[in-house]
């Protein structure tokens, strides 16, 4: 038999499955010695089901993890020790939630250097996660919705300051507290608008907000305090520490409260405007839902993440392009090579498309109960693949960068967005916040980290940009790490954008935390490109 496995390593052509390698030959075989034990015809049908890096030949009977097809072969050259690690605490956190399948897509300066899936796509019949796996990417649908929104406005087909009226008149025009006020796009992408979340009781929504706002603002005075006293000694020193450690135990009190986090997003998917079922032909039918509620707060004064808002986007996208919003969002797609990307409908046959899970009361693992999310195309309503988000954060980093390029040997083409476009997007809005990452502010569709660093020889803050996502049986996370560029570096000529590191993870369960996951990803990958 092993002489037999040596024959079959002559074979070479392509092994079916996108991203294989051809069976080495004769010279290389990585077949072990006799007494290895046995090796069977399944020598190429075994290669790396679910992963998408160079495989070799597999021992017949060798343990295959939790789920058919998780094996593991040898990474790409370079990102061994990276993609080892962080497979292993991908496993890690799938194990600690219960997730039954996470896909993972890494790619470093434009190329994809890792795509793998975990556990199953389907359950029920033993169907494995893999790279091509399409599920609910959640409120990375927010990301998408903003290019498009950028995009129009690069045209001057969109005015980000006008009244959103301008462009869909069935929203009626706001009042706050007796006070007419106005709502723009710029308002409603970086969730200053007003309008209200899933929560439709204003009151509550309020409480919660003053209360969020109060905990902010004691962190806020923490750290106030704490850069105060490096900065100067007073002669009351010993009280100055105990007032501070008076606050900071107050701030872990509320902390711990925030932190509750199975409690919080049991919370969050109690509301019944998350299970809809009702199928909304357009989105200004979709309006209906929340446009004649009153605002929270008036417009600009303060920050509440609200979905409804980028319905009301979508609205908007729809008036200013001359198109139905889904129609103009698959165009765009198409210019993206984003042919994975497709609205989360529940009719259409959709090749690959993993099935959604919870856990019930009792934490055992359920299907997903049915929704429609036709209300929310804009905020929540698409689904991906690891490799097409993989190309959409790169298209966004090659257009942030390419204008550092100039003088580059080779005639760099442009961005889908202008360099400048970018920066705006990506700049903090202030009043705004982030609570999936507490060191970040919202910008316009997207959460960004500056670059910042306190004390010497301590933490590097390095600047990057995230979005996470929660939906009905589905949690998601992409995050763009740009390189830190060198002007001796941009102008040898040597490189070419995009230089950093994009990590995409989506995952079949709700209620899964990935964005710091995602973070520790990336600088894995940074630290082994720079080694």
């Amino acid at each position: 038999m092993h002489c037999l496995a040596r024959a079959l390593c002559r074979v070479s052509g392509p092994v079916r499955g996108r991203g294989q390698h051809r069976l080495q030959s004769l010279g290389s075989c990585p077949c072990p010695p006799r007494g290895a034990g046995a090796w069977g015809w399944g020598v190429g049908l075994g290669l790396a089901l679910g992963v998408k890096v160079a495989a070799g030949c597999e021992q017949e009977g060798a343990p295959r993890g939790e789920a058919a097809g998780e094996v593991k072969p040898p990474p790409p050259r370079g990102f061994a020790r990276a993609i080892e690690s962080s497979r292993d605490l991908l496993q890690r956190i799938k194990d600690e939630v219960g997730a039954p399948g996470i896909v993972i897509g890494v790619s470093v300066d434009g190329k994809e250097v890792w795509s793998e899936g975990l556990g199953y796509a389907d359950v029920e019949n033993r169907v494995i996660c893999k790279p091509e796996t399409i599920m609910r990417i959640a409120s990375i649908s927010k990301c998408l919705t903003m290019m498009a929104v950028a995009k129009l406005w690069e045209e001057g087909k969109l005015d980000l300051d006008a009244p959103v009226q301008k462009y869909v008149p069935e929203f009626p025009e706001k009042e706050y507290e007796g006070e007419k006020v106005t709502i723009t796009t710029r308002l409603l992408v970086s969730h200053l608008s007003g309008i209200r979340h899933y929560e439709k009781d204003i009151t509550k929504v309020k409480e919660q907000k003053e209360k969020a706002n109060k905990a902010l603002k004691l962190m806020q005075d923490v750290k106030k305090s704490n850069q105060e006293e490096e900065l100067k000694e007073k002669e009351d020193k010993d009280t100055e520490k105990n007032d501070f450690a008076k606050a900071k135990s107050e701030q872990d009190g509320e902390a711990k409260g925030r932190n509750l986090k199975p409690v919080k997003k049991t919370q969050e998917f109690e509301h019944e405007e998350y299970y809809l079922k009702e199928k909304f032909e357009n989105v200004i039918d979709s309006l209906k839902i929340f446009k004649n509620d009153p605002l929270v707060f008036k417009p600009g004064s303060q920050f509440l993440y609200s979905t409804y808002g980028f319905t009301l986007l979508s609205a908007v996208v729809e008036r200013a392009s001359g198109c139905k919003f889904t129609d103009y969002m698959l165009k765009m797609f198409h210019d993206l090579d984003m042919l994975a990307t497709v609205l989360d409908d529940n009719i259409s046959m959709i090749y690959n498309r993993a099935r959604c899970y919870v856990c019930n009361k009792k934490g055992r693992l359920v299907n997903a109960p049915y929704v429609d999310n036709s209300y929310k195309w804009a905020g929540g309503g698409f689904l991906s693949s690891a490799g097409d988000l993989l190309k959409f954060g790169n298209a966004l980093l090659y257009s942030y960068q390419v204008g550092q390029f100039k003088n580059s040997a080779n005639k760099l083409l442009p961005g889908y967005l202008k360099p400048d476009t970018i920066t705006i997007m990506w700049t903090p809005v202030p009043n705004t916040e982030a609570s999936w990452d507490k060191d970040g502010k919202y910008a316009m569709g997207w959460v960004v980290v500056e670059k910042q660093q306190e004390y010497g020889f301590c933490r590097q803050q390095r600047h990057y940009v995230s979005h996470t996502g929660g939906a009905v049986g589905a949690s998601s996370v992409l995050l763009i790490l740009p390189e830190e560029l060198d002007s001796e570096v941009i102008n040898s000529g040597l490189v070419t954008p995009p230089r950093g590191v994009v990590v995409n993870i989506i995952c079949n369960m709700q209620s899964v935390s990935l964005n710091s996951t995602a973070l520790k990803i990336a600088k894995e990958f940074d630290k082994d490109k720079l080694a």
